[in-house]
């Protein structure tokens, strides 16, 4: 009888044990639940947004260097996005922060150009020039209006 509990007790903890590594490594993958790599926030602000999500990446060079933490609206006009910058990851005072869209109607993130600046963004910061999205409805209706009026 002894034997039989002890057997079970070890089945039982190697059972947890493997349920917990489990569950923290579909944290890790999903970026939920705060585990993972951590870093530091830098804010953009933008004229249109294009549709940017919280969680979204922040790429530099075809990388993801962060994600998209907070996208809020400023005095009814602008977006401001906070964007959570991976820890290692220095951007320069001149980068260049503009959304994008990964393929014809994929996803929009934020891709960051670096600048020639030898002078860093600090946490807090904010970038001084920024791109909006291009917003292709409009692209195509001010082309069909315009070739009409032809």
């Amino acid at each position: 009888m002894q034997h039989y509990r002890r057997t079970e007790i070890i089945v039982g903890a190697f059972m947890l044990t493997g349920i917990l590594a489990i569950g923290l490594l579909a944290l890790q993958l999903g970026k939920v639940g705060g585990l993972g790599e951590k870093g530091y926030e830098i804010t953009a602000t933008f004229g249109d947004a294009g549709g940017v999500r919280n969680g979204g990446d922040v790429m530099l060079a075809g990388v993801v260097i962060g994600r998209i933490k907070r996208v809020t609206l400023v005095k009814s006009l602008k977006a401001k996005l906070t964007l959570e910058i991976n820890n290692g990851i220095q951007l320069t005072t001149d980068a260049i922060a503009s959304i994008r869209t990964k393929g014809i109607i994929g996803e929009r993130y934020v891709r960051v150009s670096q600048g020639a600046d030898e002078q860093f963004l600090q946490p807090g910061d904010e970038f001084d020039d920024t791109e909006s999205a291009i917003n292709i409805e409009d692209l195509i209706s001010k082309y069909i209006f315009s070739s009409g009026s032809n």
